[in-house]
């Protein structure tokens, strides 16, 4: 009887190391996977700060990103104004008005989606409205300065498109306003495109 009860003792003593180590065999392997999965986080935390860096460098180094970021602000601006001129001062819209201002706000939408990231096509996509919006500009210009005769004016109802009601310096008006933006929209723009056709 004895020695049964010292066998059944000896085992025991003996499972229980080896219950013990399996324990700690578990724990460490625990521990051993948080930490690799802690060390992937930093890794892919590292990794997005240098795509940032990376990108901010491209920015500043990049002269087309730089076009286009101005021609985003003529646009921007432009479309400010507009709409100062129309809602605040209540500045009578002529028909020629609203077809500049069709061809004027999508650019304040559009040239920014290709800025972040930058996407060089976004000038050609772009070219085609500020183009629009600068004939429209130069007919008005010609048309308020009487080069264009009355058979062909466009506003045959609501506000005449000839009659100006902001002038600033004596010869500045809204529709050479909106002239000079477009102008300078088509030339950063062609000059973006252009650069990044020479890489």
């Amino acid at each position: 009887m004895h020695v049964l009860w010292l066998t059944a003792l000896t085992s025991c003593l003996r499972a229980r190391p080896a219950g013990m180590k399996t324990l700690i065999h578990r724990n460490t392997a625990a521990a051993g996977v948080r930490t690799i999965a802690t060390q992937d986080r930093k890794e892919r935390h590292d990794d997005t700060e240098l795509t940032m860096i990376a990108a901010a460098m491209d920015r500043e180094a990049h002269p087309a990103w730089a076009m286009v970021f101005g021609a985003w602000l003529i646009a921007a601006a432009a479309t400010l104004g507009a709409l100062f001129f129309g809602e605040v001062m209540k500045v009578p819209t002529c028909v020629l008005c609203w077809y500049q201002r069709i061809f004027m706000f999508p650019l304040a939408i559009i040239l920014p989606l290709g800025l972040f990231p930058f996407d060089p096509r976004i000038a050609r996509y772009a070219l085609p409205l500020a183009a629009c919006g600068w004939g429209l500009a130069l007919f008005h210009v010609m048309l308020v300065h009487g080069y264009i005769p009355e058979s062909v004016q466009p506003c045959t109802q609501g506000v005449p498109c000839s009659q100006t009601f902001v002038k600033y310096f004596g010869f500045v008006t809204i529709p050479l306003l909106a002239l000079i933006a477009f102008s300078s929209i088509i030339a950063l723009l062609v000059a973006a495109a252009h650069y990044k056709g020479k890489q």
